[in-house]
């Protein structure tokens, strides 16, 4: 194969050019991200009921939508549901290889035949959308102003920039906090209501009679067509004002001689605040496979525009752009990759001391990425930190089959063959050595490539990567390597050398002799030797056990998101007037940038939300963790309120809102023992050392007022139940009576009683019912008497049952295995029921399901390792003797992660996982230059194996510290997305170095230990050394 590319220089490097424009051309068109796409297929289904209790969502819309989603929608992995005062949510977790479009039809299904079982007075049919709850906001944009009604403020904000904004290339959802969106608001005396023999009922009933927009036709004739109109729809305020809703004495009673219409936001239980101005705020999502810096670019492009269409006194802010620390971080690992191509290509020159000699390999690595961005592209891949990050450790060894060949081809010359000569021979006796490196390097990957789960989405795109970059390698090291060495390359024996080129060679030769030297002990001490062998497996695996564990790592993203907490029966005015303090305490840590804050009534409206921006990462001193503290303690004196805070992460696993990073959930069908035990385990889980900001979903009951309804009596006087539910939303539920539409939107038309009639249990008497009997007016004060009482302000389902989610933070130094370990300890000292079940979720739910494939995926690379060297060398022995250097990686992977204090998490694993494949191309190496002196010469295993290591030695250095300088630019990393890296680094250094201390002398000793079970017996042989040969120039 070689052969014919060296004969043919032009040919060979014309592909090269060829490969080269190809490979910048895929690289400037790759979509850059912050981790490869990883889609989880999710639905959520949202419906609404003004006015409503979260218990009375949970029980007529929850458990119906429930019921028939689990009937008639397979493959869910996951249902849950939190439903607050007026509003239910169910968010459907797929399987992974569920076909969210063919989900979509199946939901909708299962919402038609629901429709039966819920309430008819719901305003609008449930509705549903698809999300992908792994994917974080790109960007929020807010709308403000000090003059501009809100209700205008969100109408531009809604119906005009959202609008644009959702049509634009490559824009997914886009949603709110805080909407105002305009409605007419109908605020009644009751007084003068009952006073004109009226109940709120007859003015609904009017409303939504006067409020139509119906067709009517046209009228045509022989010349022309007429359409008719109708002046039938009311489209603001006033003219709901001057509607006619009765007659009495022969004089009309207008809605507004009953009360007060005024345009008003249509909830006025929520808002958000920029800066402690008052705003809108616009989540920006992206699509699926979309480019995340395109996209978010193409929309900052255009805010001048918006701006310009804004009215005066409207101003637009870009509040959070992930987009910076996105292109920050990747610019932070290409400027990596270059550190290491640079450390890389110092340590070739270091050994090889010849400029063409340094440059031929060296060209291997370029030829190599672009040849991987072909195929990135092809595959629909993007440029993100896990991909680039394999690119930079595949640096590490891309070269090492370039200088395998070159430093044979070097040899070969020495021998006094010509050039041309010396590069066929030396690329044809090491082709074998190649191809073994490079398929049993990606069989390394097939494992991880077949993997599901998150895990499996998440590194079959780096796996690809590094696959692909290592068999670019290889093709290239045995066509263009070999054809520039037979070009390229010269030898002259008479050549005089610098000061410091016989000084280094004199160095590698003392080294290389005192190998020689500790290699001859080593051999006469070779059950020793294996019984050191043996228990480098056992201390392996002891290590693995007491190494502390994790998921991912958590980043520094420059996004805090938090969750404040007040007293479940707060007033929404009061608990404004809270999140203003917390933000402003907030805003004067010098490392913010921005804080935005806002209520919304989901979950309920004593739950603020705030998310903290923090300046670039080049702009401030602190770190993201730090920034938490110091809010955490700046914000502690503040009274009433709870604060809980997480750094939002590249990826999220899982569809629910959660107040810290980790999630624990018990069930049970019986609430009241649910209540008990969440109780009860919220506050062992407090106790727990290293385990921070417990909170629960579920909250403390609300005050109630409770209407005892005397059904005896209202029966009697004509008075159904229904008509005093009816009373009651029509006077205190926010009920939307009509909706108006316009060309650009719709809106709602709200009925309620005067704000100075909410305020306590006493507004009760000014209110009357219809008799059905004497169609006279019914005090509803003697029908019902008032109580207080207690109701759940959120009711969370999962699975359909009622659930309690506990989340909590880990402290610094504490690793999720032991957050794990403590928690499932205290459930059983608690002495938990069988009936209360308690599960790990989300982040917590996929570190248990990763953790217990870990071993099952060591074991896998290792097996496929195996057979396909058993198959390249036709043999059941020798691959035991190339496998026989892993545990002493595996040791140095671990104790580097314990000494730097590194979970092991899917980073270190992964790490663990490349080692597998570096540490054994040492041992290929001396094997096969073992066997073939065998072969040729006829040496016995003992001088075969002990020349090969001598004659192997200096490749070996090379290759090895090539690639570990090639991961410690990751294992010193800082900057953003660092935290990714340096696990993913220390494991690789710290396996290197120990095995290459171990496997120069393991790996001789097990070669003869299997050599007996394949030949017989052979005479001692003599220990002498063999003559080296002459050294590279």
């Amino acid at each position: 194969m070689s052969e014919l590319f060296i004969r043919r220089r032009v040919g060979t490097c014309l592909l090269a050019i060829g490969l080269i424009l190809l490979g910048v051309v895929a690289y400037f068109q790759l979509p850059v991200a912050p981790l490869p796409q990883v889609d989880f297929p999710t639905i959520q289904i949202s419906a609404s009921l003004p006015g409503a209790s979260a218990e009375t969502m949970a029980t007529s819309v929850a458990t119906p939508l429930e019921n028939s989603l689990a009937t008639n929608v397979p493959g869910v992995a996951q249902m849950t549901s939190v439903s607050s005062s007026g509003r239910t949510n169910i968010v459907l977790q797929f399987d992974l290889n569920r076909d969210i479009n063919a989900a979509s039809q199946d939901v909708q299904i299962a919402i038609s035949a629901a429709a039966g079982a819920l309430p008819k007075n719901l305003p609008n049919p449930p509705t549903f959308h698809k999300v992908n709850p792994a994917e974080a906001v790109l960007l929020t944009l807010s709308l403000s102003s000090d003059v501009v009604p809100t209700t205008e403020v969100d109408h531009y904000a809604e119906d005009v920039i959202a609008q644009q904004i959702s049509m634009m290339s490559g824009v997914g959802l886009v949603d709110f906090h805080g909407p105002q969106r305009p409605s007419v608001r109908i605020r009644l005396d009751p007084d003068k209501v009952a006073a004109r023999g009226l109940t709120l009922a007859d003015i609904r009933t009017v409303i939504g009679e006067q409020t139509v927009n119906a067709p009517k036709g046209q009228l045509s004739n022989a010349d022309r067509t007429v359409v008719l109109d109708a002046t039938d729809q009311l489209i603001d305020a006033p003219a709901y004002g001057n509607m006619v809703v009765a007659y009495r004495n022969g004089a009309p009673i207008l809605l507004s001689d009953l009360g007060t219409v005024i345009t008003a936001p249509e909830d006025n239980h929520q808002a958000a605040w920029l800066q402690g101005t008052r705003a809108v705020m616009i989540d920006i999502h992206k699509q699926a496979g979309a480019n995340v810096l395109q996209t978010i670019q193409a929309i900052k492009d255009r805010l001048p525009e918006f701006q310009a269409g804004l009215p005066a006194g409207i101003k637009l802010t870009v509040v959070g752009d992930r987009t910076q620390i996105i292109q920050a971080s990747v610019d932070d690992v290409q400027f990596t990759m270059l550190i290491t191509i640079a450390l890389v290509v110092a340590v070739i020159f270091a050994f090889l001391r010849n400029l063409w000699a340094t440059i031929i390999p060296s060209i291997t690595i370029p030829l190599s990425l672009l040849g991987t961005f072909c195929v990135m592209y092809a595959l629909g891949y993007s440029l993100d930190n896990l991909s680039l990050m394999g690119l930079t450790i595949a640096v590490g060894f891309v070269v090492d089959d370039a200088i395998v060949v070159i430093e044979n081809v070097i040899r070969h010359l020495e021998m006094g063959k010509s050039k041309l000569q010396a590069a066929i021979d030396g690329a044809r006796e090491v082709n074998f050595t190649i191809i073994s490196m490079t398929i049993s390097l990606i069989a390394v990957f097939i494992p991880l490539l077949l993997m599901g789960g998150i895990v499996g989405r998440l590194f079959r795109e780096f796996a690809v990567t590094v696959s692909i970059a290592i068999l670019m390698s290889g093709l290239i090291s045995l066509t263009v390597t070999p054809m520039m060495c037979a070009w390229l390359i010269s030898h002259d024996h008479d050549a005089q050398h610098g000061r410091l080129y016989r000084w280094s060679e004199r160095a590698f030769e003392a080294v290389t002799a005192g190998y020689g030297r500790c290699l001859d002990v080593v051999l006469s001490h070779r059950t020793l030797t294996l019984l050191v062998t043996l228990a480098t497996i056992a201390l392996t695996g002891w290590l693995y056990v007491v190494t502390p564990k994790g998921f991912l790592p958590l980043q520094d993203t420059g996004f805090i998101v938090g969750q404040a907490r007040a007293a479940t029966d707060i007033s929404f005015d009061l608990m404004s007037q809270k999140m203003q303090q917390l933000g402003a305490i907030t805003s004067d840590d010098p490392a913010v940038l921005n804080v935005a804050y806002w209520i919304n009534p989901s979950p309920s409206a004593s739950v603020g939300q705030i998310q903290i921006n923090l300046k670039p990462f080049a702009d401030r001193s602190a770190t993201a963790f730090q920034v938490m503290d110091r809010v955490k303690a700046a914000t502690a004196n503040l009274e009433g309120l709870q604060l809980n805070m997480q750094i939002r992460q590249d990826i999220q696993v899982g569809g629910r809102a959660s107040a810290a990073a980790y999630q624990y959930t018990l069930q049970s069908s019986d609430p009241a023992e649910l209540d008990k035990w969440a109780t009860a385990m919220s506050g062992a889980m407090a106790k727990l050392p290293g385990i921070l900001d417990v909170s629960s979903d579920r909250q403390k009951p609300a005050t109630s007022a409770t209407l005892d309804i005397d059904r005896p009596t209202a029966a009697r006087l004509g008075v159904s139940v229904q008509d005093i539910d009816d009373a009651l939303y029509d006077a205190f539920g926010q009920r939307q009576v009509a909706t108006l539409f316009t060309q650009v939107s719709q809106y709602h038309v709200v009925m309620e009683l005067d704000p100075r009639f909410q305020l306590n249990t006493d507004a009760l008497q000014h209110l009357y019912v219809k008799s059905s009997t004497t169609s006279k007016l019914v005090p509803l004060d003697m029908l019902a008497s008032v109580r207080n009482g207690v109701l759940p302000v959120t009711v969370n389902h999962q699975s359909a049952m009622p659930a309690v989610t506990l989340s909590f933070n880990l402290g610094p130094g504490y690793a999720l295995s032991d957050a794990v370990t403590e928690i499932q300890k205290a459930q059983l000292d608690l002495g938990m029921p069988v009936n209360v079940i308690g599960t790990f979720q989300d982040t917590a739910q996929a570190f248990q399901a990763s953790l217990s494939s870990q071993p099952w995926l060591i074991l896998a690379a290792i097996i496929a390792v195996y057979i396909v060297l058993g198959v390249l060398y036709e043999s059941a022995i020798h691959p035991l003797t190339i496998i026989s250097t892993l545990p002493s990686a595996g040791i140095g992977a671990l104790l580097a992660l314990l000494i730097s204090g590194q979970d092991l998490s899917i980073m270190g694993m992964i790490g663990i996982i490349l080692l597998i494949g570096i540490v054994k191309k040492n041992a290929i190496m001396m094997i096969d230059f073992a066997l073939e002196a065998e072969r040729e010469r006829g040496l016995s295993p003992l001088q075969s194996i002990r020349e090969a290591c001598l004659l192997r030695f200096r490749p070996i250095m090379m290759t090895t510290l090539a690639a570990l300088l090639g991961a410690l630019p990751l294992a010193l990393g800082h900057g953003p997305g660092a935290e990714l890296r340096i696990p993913l680094g220390i494991a690789i250094v710290g396996g290197l170095v120990i095995s290459q201390v171990l496997t120069l002398f393991t790996t001789p000793v097990v070669y003869l230990a299997f050599d007996r079970f394949v030949t017989r017996p052979k005479p001692k042989a003599d220990l002498a050394p063999p003559s080296l040969p002459a050294p590279a120039e």
